[in-house]
């Protein structure tokens, strides 16, 4: 059966190369029933424009011409548009007798740098794609029923045996075994059909992404205004007119305690992130702490640096960060309530601040009790406001959207699809927040830029984490939502009576 598709494509009589389309197979791949391929017809109808058109073919990846046996999969010939009228363009070698051309796929590593011009000598060569499929998988592991090259390797669907990370055990082991390190395999869940597909590519497509200047650098001036930020977050008198800091340097000091207490969330919250990475094997980057004229900061970004093995491994070290910084932000938070200001007279606040949020105001009330009383101005110890705060940052890290720690929550507990539905949903709600509040407005635009995603591949994305880490992961989202959502009851009997 053949689904033919038409798209023009301007052409400069200049150019002498063909074009081809980068396809997406993970996210809109032909029904694992029907094992098609990927390919691509060019005509020319004139110099201005090329037609292309797509198709899908059962093809027998076994039976190949004499003349293609050395063509390495994916590879795209060039030829030139100028003499062609009509004419179409050959499969494997790029001549015009009316046969189709193979394209290679686009890249199934989302987040992950793959080179824009891979030479012969980097794309797996047919002899290894042989090996793979008759020596490494097998009716006891991984059974494919068909392939599609993939930029350079290759994407194998089929039926998974038995439980996943056990099959990517023995099916890594083999591919070590028989090509060694050349390769690296993944063993991903097909999104259109959520069915398993196994793609295998060469370790040397596999480049981090490079930045323009070195990390420490970059992080060093982003730690510095984030410092900056956080004192002037606690000195009230400079925050409305902000040139006057360099006036008045002398009053930063008296945000230093706030500061303090606030940069030792952020500490605690990063460095656990960082134990546990190191325990599980995963590398992370320097973290850039992104400053904040409302809170002092929105916490840091922080990049995985190499392939992470499961999804349990990513809720690990995505939740010990929030449930660090929550669990040591309660701690201060409730001292705060419990103990008198050290000066007698600590910070007045009006009540109906702690209707900001359910988690705070909850705390508030059970604590306080009538005192708490609406329109009635109550004395607080600073630590409430501080560690108020340190909460706030870990529960905006902790939204479900891209790569903030709640997205990689999500992610790792539901897999790619539901996370992918409950990040449009958290960024469409935090979009509207965004028209009422400032502080979400800046959050969307730095999520937008920053750290809205996609989320790299796993070496195996497959098997579900452990039951005990994902009440951990949920335990973090909770208690994210509780500190972001407002406190919607009245403080007193009186006010209850009012409304």
């Amino acid at each position: 059966m053949k689904l033919p598709a038409v798209c023009r494509v301007p052409v400069s009589p200049q150019c002498s190369s063909c074009y081809y389309n980068r396809l997406q197979p993970l996210l809109s791949p032909p029904s694992i029933n029907s094992p098609p391929t990927h390919f691509l017809r060019f005509s020319l109808r004139n110099k201005r424009s090329a037609v292309c058109r797509a198709s899908e073919t059962e093809t027998e990846p076994d039976q190949n011409d004499d003349k293609d046996k050395d063509q390495p999969l994916g590879m795209l010939e060039n030829t030139s548009p100028g003499n062609n009228n009509g004419a179409q363009v050959n499969e494997q070698t790029g001549v015009e007798d009316g046969t189709d051309v193979q394209v290679a796929s686009g890249s199934p590593l989302p987040g992950v740098k793959v080179p824009q011009q891979l030479d012969e000598s980097i794309r797996i060569p047919k002899e290894t794609v042989e090996i793979l499929r008759n020596q490494v998988f097998g009716f006891d592991t991984f059974f494919f029923t068909s392939q599609e090259p993939y930029e350079g390797g290759v994407l194998f669907k089929g039926n998974l045996r038995g439980q996943a990370a056990k099959t990517y055990e023995k099916v890594a082991k083999r591919m070590q075994d028989k090509l060694g390190d050349d390769y690296k395999l993944f063993l991903l869940i097909n999104p259109e059909d959520d069915k398993p597909v196994a793609v295998v590519v060469p370790r040397m497509t596999l480049q981090p992404e490079t930045t323009a200047v070195p990390e420490w650098f970059a992080a060093g001036a982003f730690g510095l205004v984030t410092v900056l930020t956080l004192l002037l977050r606690n000195v009230p008198a400079l925050q409305s007119n902000l040139l006057s800091v360099f006036d008045n340097l002398d009053l930063l000091k008296d945000g230093l305690p706030g500061a303090l207490i606030t940069a030792f969330l952020l500490g605690v919250h990063e460095v656990s992130h960082l134990l546990v990475a190191k325990e599980v094997g995963i590398k992370l980057g320097v973290p850039y702490f992104v400053p904040s004229w409302q809170i002092g900061s929105f916490g840091a970004i922080t990049r995985i640096l190499n392939i992470v093995p499961k999804r349990e491994d990513l809720l690990k070290v995505a939740a010990a960060g929030p449930l660090a910084g929550f669990s040591v932000g309660l701690i201060v938070l409730l001292s705060g309530f419990i103990f008198p200001p050290t000066d007698g007279i600590g910070i007045i606040i009006d009540p109906s601040v702690f209707h900001e949020s359910f988690l705070a105001g909850g705390i508030a009330k059970l604590l306080l009790g009538d005192v708490l009383k609406e329109g009635t101005s109550i004395s607080v110890n600073p630590l409430v406001i501080w560690a108020w705060a340190g909460l706030l940052i870990n529960a905006i890290n902790s939204i479900p959207v891209g790569e903030l720690d709640g997205g990689r929550i999500a992610f790792a507990m539901w897999g790619r699809k539901a996370s992918a539905r409950l990040s449009a949903l958290s960024i469409g709600l935090l979009g509207i927040s965004s028209l009422f509040n400032d502080v979400a407005f800046y959050w969307v635009v730095l999520i937008f830029f920053l750290q809205r995603g996609p989320i790299a591949p796993l070496s195996e994305e497959i098997s579900d984490p452990d039951n005990k880490y994902v009440a951990l992961g949920v335990v973090v989202l909770l208690l994210g939502l509780l500190v972001c959502l407002p406190f919607p009851f009245p403080f007193s009997n009186e006010a209850a009576t009012g409304f």
